[in-house]
């Protein structure tokens, strides 16, 4: 799967964790980086290589939003994956996309074809 994209994981749900890990994998990337509370979040998005990062919202109680200004900081692309909608976020995260839990397979795919639309025209079938 070396054409596929490499992710960076932020949930603190393990059981969701996996199967986010596995929908990736279903859809020809890898996962790079994981973590489940926003200490480990923030050191793995300036340290980890990853081409985008799927963050929760809220982790164990504390919002995700420090480690999205980090790998904002970086210039990777990001989205949210949350029982909670763009409200919790401050404004400038906002325009960011964010799957709504339950997330399906078909609506993980769909946000990463629009933001990497040539990666995924390459990719086999």
């Amino acid at each position: 799967m070396a054409g596929g994209l490499s992710v960076f994981l932020v949930e603190d749900e393990a059981l969701i964790r996996m199967m986010l890990a596995d929908m990736v994998a279903e859809l020809g990337h890898h996962v790079v980086a994981e973590a489940d509370n926003v200490r480990d979040a923030s050191a793995f998005a300036m340290t980890a290589q990853y081409d985008f990062a799927i963050l929760d919202i809220n982790l164990k109680g504390l919002y995700v939003d420090p480690v999205a200004d980090l790998i904002e900081r970086r210039g990777k692309p990001f989205l949210f994956a949350s029982g909670y909608g763009p409200e919790l976020l401050p404004s400038l995260l906002r325009r960011r996309p964010i799957l709504r839990k339950p997330i399906s397979l078909d609506q993980l795919k769909a946000i990463i074809d629009t933001l990497f639309p040539d990666v995924i025209a390459r990719l086999p079938l």
